[in-house]
């Protein structure tokens, strides 16, 4: 109890941490200075878990309202947690998502693979009771204006952001079959979670090229494994990393060494140190290659 309520004070879900965070707070353990640093996301993961098993994760609903409303816009991680802690506060808190489902990033963007969508439901019970309203297939500058809810709401909180991603600007980059991961990423988790018989991008059958080798990239690996791609060759613009913290990297800062994800260990196709100059079509234009440099790190550029 003590556990789960000191975990609660600084962490809204941390069954959603625990889960996917990438931990840089292990690599800064100070047992990590000469030793394995502590297994912190472990603990905080299995705290969690054995709290709503034991029924210790309960509705915490306020004594008393405020009067004020507040609309969130966005329901991925950060509009949850700020809506959680307004409802708590004692205010009616109402979140918009233009999706047709709550969750955000973690709905559409993680796949079921990594977390299942159940454990995001089970927190959204929790808030349901608690007291916060949830309006789903409402976008905020479309259906409903900022002005609308300024005049409505006492506050505005806006938590969005996640899917406006980073492009690459390479000749070939408008070709059909080039595609950003969260243009892709939705179509797999509704795919998985039996939502749609074939999503409209679809690696069944195909030789795909990821480019990033981080978490995203990871997930679209994972996603496109299980779709049955033909082939997936993951690039990187970095040098393969040391399995060694790195001496130009020392505690208690994040290091860059070599890691293996869950779906990197169902196929680990991975080119280190290449980098894309340019995307080939085909008459019709489709991709059909990429060009791809070699990459040198001198002096941290």
């Amino acid at each position: 109890a003590e556990a789960i309520d000191r975990l609660h004070a600084t962490n809204n879900f941390p069954e959603f941490t625990g889960r996917l965070c990438p931990a840089p707070c292990e690599t800064a353990c100070v047992v990590a200075i000469n030793a394995e640093a502590v297994t912190i996301k472990q603990v905080e993961l299995r705290t969690i878990e054995e709290a709503f098993l034991e029924k210790r994760v309960v509705p915490l609903i306020p004594d008393r309202l405020s009067g004020k409303t507040v609309a969130v816009i966005g329901s991925g991680p950060a509009g949850l947690a700020a809506a959680q802690q307004l409802t708590r506060a004692g205010h009616t808190v109402a979140v918009y998502e233009r999706a047709d489902k709550i969750g955000g990033l973690l709905r559409y963007g993680i796949p079921e693979f990594k977390m299942e969508k159940a454990i995001v439901d089970r927190r959204l019970n929790q808030m349901e009771q608690e007291g916060t309203r949830f309006r789903t297939g409402v976008e905020v500058g479309k259906d409903i204006t900022g002005s609308a809810l300024r005049s409505k709401y006492d506050a505005v909180v806006i938590a969005i952001g996640a899917t406006n991603w980073r492009d690459i600007n390479v000749p070939g980059r408008d070709a059909i079959g080039v595609y950003q991961a969260m243009e892709y990423l939705p179509w797999g988790n509704k795919q998985a979670l039996g939502e749609i018989d074939q999503p409209q991008i679809n690696a069944a059958g195909k030789d795909v090229v990821i480019l990033g080798g981080g978490d995203t990239g990871a997930d679209c690996l994972g996603t496109s494994i299980r779709q049955g791609a033909a082939s997936v060759t993951q690039l990187e613009i970095m040098p393969r990393p040391t399995e060694e913290r790195p001496e130009g990297q020392p505690w208690p800062t994040y290091p860059m060494i070599y890691r293996v994800s869950s779906a990197h260990e169902e196929n680990d196709n991975r080119v280190f140190a290449v980098s894309t100059e340019e995307f080939l079509g085909d008459e019709q234009g489709n991709l059909r290659a990429i060009k791809i440099v070699e990459t040198e790190f001198i002096g941290g550029k």
